[in-house]
């Protein structure tokens, strides 16, 4: 995979499954199905970032990008709320993905927390090869 600052010819990057492509000035890839973004909603500001903490130090994921204060509206028991969460996106491997519904299943306050995977269609390489680095190979 190219360093940081070099530049980018197309071509395979090594055995990841991700194609290089070039383009003057600028180095994205074409993924497979290999990194994904992961979604949680949590209680506040604080849950979200030691449950995040939490998963990068056991490198469930790369990294954690947090905000601290959204807006949720949804129903609930036959009733519609209207509250404030915090909300993270994870970066780590798709594999990795039913190892964090279940840490989520198992440490989230709510009955039912919000996780869902987001596929990554495209982006720099250098980065995704960052993420793949940074956690466990999964399943």
């Amino acid at each position: 995979m190219p360093e940081h600052g070099s530049k980018c010819y197309g071509g395979s990057a090594g055995n990841t499954g991700i194609y290089v492509a070039s383009v003057p000035g600028r180095c994205f890839v074409s993924m497979n199905d290999e990194v994904c973004e992961v979604v949680i909603t949590g209680p506040n500001e604080d849950w979200i970032a030691t449950f995040t903490r939490q998963l990068v130090d056991d490198r469930l994921a790369a990294c954690g990008h947090t905000i601290n204060v959204i807006r949720s509206i949804y129903r609930w028991e036959d009733k519609v709320h209207d509250e404030t969460e915090a909300r993270v996106a994870l970066h780590t491997r798709r594999s990795l993905v039913s190892a964090i519904v279940d840490r989520a299943n198992r440490d989230h306050p709510y009955d039912v927390p919000c996780v869902i995977a987001v596929s990554i269609v495209d982006g720099n390489a250098a980065y995704v090869d960052w993420i793949l680095q940074e956690t466990a190979k999964g399943d």
